[in-house]
This record gives structure tokens, sequence and C-alpha cells, in this order.
């Protein structure tokens, strides 16, 4: 149902293997709903789509917030099909209770993840440690990386439900954290769109989510099979979860309360030298 644009034959969208993702973009990627192009999708880990997106390498990408707000230039943010809530934060865990972690190591999913950014937020003195998302847990409870001693770490996605078959226990909730300090949502990750694009293309392309979350709410079957494919954690159950905390109703338009806990975000940024200030538009518009 594409309808192609003499100068677009496709768009790559990049987006990680995640169920709330994978639900989000399943009608896109399988044709289901009208785009302005027909839709190619690149999947990996947040990272490396972060750093892909420092380098302009898709025309439309998933990115942390941290790591949109260092490539402004280049990316403007969809109003749909972002991350973003309550209680849906990152959470440290360890293999035992600490008060503090500044000076101690701390595993990471990424530096340019917004769970790292909180982090800095919350402990400016704490040491990250990056690797993948899904070596986080594995790393904490040996107690180590790379030889090193490591005392806690972030987890995201699905390990958020996951956390204590591991044996550890939950730290602090960066997204209870933010939500007592801001009274905001917590903003995690965006879409992302090319600002060398037409404006028509990226507003076809920000009803094109919103039509493809919409057709995932009203066929939540015909995608199970796509999300079982990706998932890491296999059980329906987590999968479901996972889904019903990341996909709801700032994934389908990140309205004014959402625009403002990303503008807070950005400022917070700033302020601790993360970033430099900037003034352009963070989202396409209507």
């Amino acid at each position: 149902m594409s309808v192609p644009s003499p100068s677009l034959p496709s768009l790559d969208l990049g987006y990680s293997f995640c169920p709330n993702d994978t639900f989000i973009f399943y009608a896109l990627q399988a044709g289901r709903i009208a785009t302005p192009a027909p839709i190619h999708e690149v999947l990996s880990d947040v990272q490396t789509l972060n750093d892909w997106a420092a380098r302009g390498r898709l025309p439309l990408t998933k990115i942390s917030y941290r790591a949109y707000f260092g490539v402004m230039d280049r990316y403007v943010a969809l109003r749909s099909g972002g991350a973003l809530g309550r209680g849906v934060g990152p959470l440290v865990v360890a293999r035992e209770p600490l008060a503090d972690l500044n000076g101690r190591r701390v595993a990471s999913p990424g530096r340019l993840t917004t769970a790292e950014l909180l982090l800095r937020l919350a402990w400016p003195d704490a040491i990250p440690v990056q690797m993948r998302f899904d070596e986080v847990m594995p790393a904490v409870e040996r107690g180590e990386y790379g030889g090193e001693p490591l005392d806690a770490g972030l987890i995201i996605h699905e390990s958020r439900f996951t956390y204590p078959q591991h044996g550890l226990v939950k730290l602090r909730d960066m997204g209870e954290w933010w939500e007592a300090e801001t009274g905001l949502p917590l903003p995690l990750g965006a879409i992302l769109v090319r600002r060398d694009l037409p404006l028509e293309v990226q507003q076809a392309m920000q009803q094109a989510v919103r039509d493809s979350i919409a057709y995932a709410w009203a066929h939540p079957q015909e995608a199970k099979g796509y999300i079982r494919q990706h998932a890491l954690e296999m059980d329906d159950a987590v999968m479901q979860s996972h889904i019903d905390l990341y996909v709801n109703d700032y994934s389908e338009d990140v309205g004014e309360t959402g625009e403002r806990a990303v503008r807070e975000l950005h400022r917070r940024a700033v302020e601790a030298g993360a970033l430099p200030p900037s003034g352009l538009p963070l989202f396409v518009p209507r």
C-alpha cells in the first residue's frame, strides 16, 4: 500500500529488536498501510542505531533521546512512534544493595543512551562502562567486565522484567527518579527523519507511523510472529508486558506534555555539560 515518490524508490528505517518497536513497525514494514515510499527494515541494537545516526546513515531511525540531542542538525523527531511515559525508566541493579554510585563502575547500554544520561544526572561521579544492553545483566551478575570489577548496571527493555532471575536487586528506578525531579514523563527514544527530506515526506512518515500503531492495536494477533522472531525474551507474557509498558498514548503522539518533557531533558543535558545548546525545532510539525 505504499505511495512511492519518484525521488524516493525506498526508505530504510532502523529500529531495535525489542517488542515495542517490532509491534509499532510491523504494519509499516509489512506493507499494510500507505507510506510515501516502500519501507525497508534495518534492525539493530540501540547503541548501534545511535552510532549510525551520528553518521547520518539511515533516513529514518529509532534513537535514544540523548543521542538525538547530538544529531539535531541532521535529524528531526517524528511526533509518533517514540518511547515516552511514566513507569518506563531504566533500572539500576546490583548484586547487593548500594546507597551511592558515585565513584563506582556501572554497566551502561551505551554512551549515547538516555539511561546513561540519567545516570550522569543522578550520580555525576559514577563511572559508566559501556556494553551491549543484553550484556549488562550477565556482567553485573559476574561482578566484572573485561577483567575489571563492576558494581552495578543500567538495564533497559525487557530486562526490567527478568533481572530477579539473575539474582539482582533494584537500586533505583530512574523513571521514578526523573518523575519525582520534574513531574514529567520520561523521554526514552524517538523516531527520527532526516531534515533534508521534503517536509511532505516527513509528515507522511509521521502519519504512517501513527497508522502503523493503530493497525497493531486493531490487529494484535497478526504481529505476534514478527515480534517473537526478533525478541530476545521469547516468553509471551514478557513480550506483552513490554509492549503494554512502552506503547502508549505518547507513542501515537508525543503531545504537549511530552514536548515539555523532551525540552526539560535537553535543558538538563545542556546544563550538565553533556551537549551544546540548540535552537532547532524538536519535532516535525503536524
